[in-house]
């Protein structure tokens, strides 16, 4: 039980660490200001639907309850997909995005020449991919939303970087018919972060293998 519990530490830890570096990708995608991320805009899509009928809630409050959407149809389909740090990225998100805007604000982004905001949002959709494939290899569980992208993988046996792209196309054409809003930063998005995460799994399968097998486990 107690190497349980400590592998169980280690791994939430190092998913942790992936969600910090993640989300910094996130914050510095936003910063940049050329559209949201694509399962943003099938939130902004979907919250404009329930406007329609009469409700009001927040971009935060629709994010959430899809989030439990989601984790409830995989408990469905293979509830070992969700596991703590599923629970962990869905409630640890937000306030680190606030954390890091609130540092990197003053880089004034968002005045930025086009060609640098560019920059910064490759930039930030590599550091995206790169955290998101540490939280993934952490095999702690991930994020709502990137576990319907792990999942379809691990089903069908497909390259998750192939399938990143189709979920993130998806939730962009479902936002958009909706009356979610995208820009050239969510296309760049939708098409580079799951290739990129794909290229650095490897990477990051190694530092979990290797913190594990400093605290004495193998994986």
């Amino acid at each position: 039980m107690k190497i349980n519990v400590r592998e169980t530490v280690i791994r939430l830890f190092l998913l942790f660490v992936g969600l910090i570096i993640a989300h910094l990708g996130v914050t510095l995608f936003l910063l940049a200001d050329l559209g949201a991320d694509p399962f943003n805009v099938l939130i902004q899509g979907l919250r404009r639907l329930v406007m329609r009928i009469g409700f009001f809630p927040t971009h935060g409050t629709v994010h959430m309850v899809i989030c439990f959407l989601i984790v409830i149809v995989l408990l469905i389909v293979d509830r070992s997909y969700v596991k703590l740090g599923t629970l962990v990225c869905m409630f640890c998100g937000g306030p680190i995005i606030d954390f890091f805007t609130l540092v990197l604000r003053g880089l004034g982004i968002g005045a930025a020449p086009l060609v640098i905001k560019i920059v910064v949002l490759i930039i930030g959709c590599v550091i995206l991919a790169s955290g998101m494939s540490l939280v993934i290899r952490s095999e702690a569980g991930t994020g709502p939303n990137d576990l319907v992208a792990v999942v379809i993988s691990d089903k069908t046996k497909w390259r998750f970087g192939i399938v990143r792209i189709a979920t993130d196309v998806c939730f962009v054409l479902i936002g958009f018919l909706l009356g979610g809003k995208f820009g050239v930063g969510t296309v760049i998005c939708a098409f580079l972060v799951g290739p990129v995460a794909e290229s650095v799994m490897p990477f990051s399968a190694r530092i979990v293998k290797a913190c594990l097998k400093k605290a004495g486990m193998d994986s």
